[in-house]
């Protein structure tokens, strides 16, 4: 049998519901990328940011993530202020946006139905997020939007979820040298609701880069 590849497919159908709705979104929205989305940012990041998947208007729209849309206007906003980019507004994929010892990437590389993707399609993009941890610096730390994106991290990382318990704030360092920092998504619901607030936010980075000094 042949193995799966873990590197990232910008052809990959393996979830025949999320290929048929990017065929559908495609023909709806003609200039719209509607394809699995890549991770963005430097090769062996100091900094992973794991999201939950492509935004219908955002990522899904542009082909990077966090671009486009509204979560990604605080987030890029906290990069720039905490040193991890070169210009705090992230427009189109095309822009003069550099990220710095940081990348940014997704639980699921493909946009799902209502923002929702399903178990066994977190399961099957897991191994991409596998090879994108292991490709991280020696002391790297992982920033995890949401609890789904939490998940998924501990799952590649053949953790139990037990162990490693989602909370809005938290670090918890591995055995490895490196460090799993949880945080609500920045999410336009999140955001409006202040369930997240930008001084939330910005205490998450301020921490992130005491754990990378």
């Amino acid at each position: 049998m042949k193995r799966a590849s873990t590197s990232f497919d910008i052809n990959c159908v393996e979830c025949s519901r999320l290929a048929g709705f990017l065929k559908t979104v495609k023909q709806q929205y003609p200039d719209y990328y509607a394809k699995p989305v890549a991770p963005f940012g430097v090769a062996r990041p100091k900094l992973l940011i794991v999201g939950l998947a492509p935004g219908m208007h955002g990522a899904n729209a542009s082909g990077r993530p966090f671009t486009g849309d509204h979560a990604g206007i605080l987030l890029y906003k906290m990069l720039y202020k905490h040193g991890f980019s070169n210009q705090p507004i992230s427009q189109h994929q095309n822009d003069s946006l550099k990220l710095i010892d940081c990348r940014i990437t997704n639980a699921v590389k493909c946009l799902p139905p209502g923002n929702k993707p399903t178990g066994s399609e977190i399961a099957t993009c897991n191994r991409y997020l596998k090879a994108e941890l292991e490709l991280t610096a020696k002391h790297a730390v992982y920033l995890c939007l949401g609890q789904i994106s939490h998940k998924a991290v501990v799952k590649a990382l053949g953790l139990r979820q037990s162990d490693i318990p989602f909370q809005h704030g938290r670090a918890h360092w591995l055995e490895n040298g490196k460090t799993i920092v949880d945080s609500y998504h920045c999410s336009r619901y999140n955001t409006q609701t202040r369930r997240l607030t930008e001084a939330m936010f910005d205490d998450i980075f301020r921490h992130i880069r005491e754990e990378l000094v």
